[in-house]
């Protein structure tokens, strides 16, 4: 049951979150429920990390500004991850302490509910009862990252939307009769997608069976308002993982982010700005990044809570980032939540393209890169008109990640 692929993190603290922003009108409900109540099932607890963190908070805190009564639930037959073993256990008290003070700061504390539905496991938050009678009265559910399994309870709810981050996967393994994938997705009634440039001509994704959505993440923007200066472009990342490679009409397609990086390793020496990498401890991979100029960051720190994270983003002078081989060669579309805060912070975000330059205005603010030539045309661009990019980057987050926009549109076109 090793995570094989995830690093070891330091246990997260639960005052962390003490001096998160409480903002009248931004975060709190300016008046009682009109809508529809909303299940949000994900990944919250079970990976607690300040960027999935966030990535939640923006989903719940989006969809009760638009009116809807919101829950959070994790109700799953598999154990956590616990950052603190680096491997997967059945106490989830850890894992809850961590989280569950971002919740109760922004007005969700009796709205949540964590059930180990394996041998032993307990259920928190709200009852047993209460999550079970929650089941019966929910108009929907959303499965943001498709994370829940779903049993007969789950399948009860009168509308199931399918919320998928992290495109090509599922589609390929749908292609390849994959019957437990097809399965999971047959059973919701709809289909969203972070592949935004699904069913466009140059997207190679095989896209049959399933009618997809596309959506993106959604994001709070108050939660990133930003005046600080910064010197280094940045990202988090993780540079090796293993297991999730696919082979596609006999080609494989790689996840792991190392091999793009290694593509434009020698940056920093060709490019006067100065880069950085916030990755993990691994000796090899610091010796590697130093030959090459760029610096490392230790991402244990940047992700053990969620300001820390935050103000790692607030202080970058921008993202540069690469993607994966999946999301590159196939032109799924996939952009990053991470990214999309970087924006919204006012940061000009340097990406590599996936399709995603079909969907936002690039060029201004967002870059989508092929090569290193582009990228040093890129930050010269930038560097010529900083605060004219910073400027951009926030209007494209305002016009085309605010959480009202994105969620506002993913549930009406579920008709929810």
């Amino acid at each position: 049951r090793m995570c094989h692929h995830l690093q070891s993190w330091p246990a997260i603290q639960p005052e962390s979150f003490a001096n998160l922003p409480l903002r009248k009108n931004a975060l709190m409900p300016n008046k009682k429920p009109t809508k529809g109540k909303i299940i949000v099932f994900g990944i919250l607890m079970w990976y607690p990390l300040a960027g999935v963190t966030w990535q939640f908070l923006h989903y719940l805190l989006g969809l009760r500004r638009l009116g809807y009564d919101v829950y959070y639930v994790e109700d799953s037959g598999r154990w956590i991850y616990d950052p603190s073993l680096n491997d997967l256990s059945p106490d989830a008290t850890g894992n809850l302490a961590a989280v569950v003070p971002a919740l109760e700061a922004n007005g969700l504390g009796d709205r949540w509910c964590f059930r180990g539905n394996y041998p032993g496991g307990k259920c928190y938050g709200m009852t047993e009862a209460q999550l079970l009678r929650l089941y019966r009265e929910a108009d929907a559910f959303l499965n943001v990252t498709g994370a829940q399994e779903l049993r007969d309870e789950h399948l009860a709810i009168k509308r199931r939307i399918y919320v998928e981050t992290d495109p090509v996967a599922s589609q390929i393994k749908v292609f390849n009769r994959d019957k437990d994938t097809i399965a999971t997705l047959k059973a919701h009634d709809t289909h969203f997608s972070f592949g935004e440039n699904f069913y466009a001509p140059d997207c190679k994704v095989p896209l049959g069976m399933f009618q997809w959505k596309r959506t993106r993440q959604p994001v709070i923007l108050e939660f990133w308002d930003n005046r600080k200066k910064a010197h280094t472009y940045t990202t988090i990342a993780t540079w090796k993982n293993t297991g999730k490679d696919i082979i596609y009409k006999g080609k494989t397609y790689y996840w792991s982010k190392d091999r793009e990086f290694k593509k434009i390793i020698d940056l920093p020496q060709r490019c006067s700005a100065n880069f950085g990498l916030a990755m993990g401890p691994e000796k090899s991979v610091q010796k590697l990044l130093a030959k090459y100029g760029w610096r490392w960051i230790d991402s244990l720190q940047v992700s053990r809570d969620m300001e820390s994270y935050r103000n790692f983003i607030q202080s970058s002078r921008g993202e540069f980032t690469v993607a994966k081989d999946q999301n590159i060669r196939l032109r799924s579309g996939w952009f990053s939540d991470r990214s999309a805060c970087y924006l919204a912070a006012g940061r000009p975000v340097l990406t590599q393209e996936t399709g995603f330059s079909n969907c936002y205005p690039v060029g201004k603010g967002l870059f989508g890169w092929e090569t290193i030539d582009d990228i040093i045309k890129a930050v010269d661009s930038i560097e010529s008109d900083y605060s004219g990019h910073r400027r951009a980057a926030r209007e494209i987050a305002a016009e085309y990640f605010a959480a009202e926009k994105v969620l506002g549109k993913l549930m009406q076109e579920a008709r929810l």
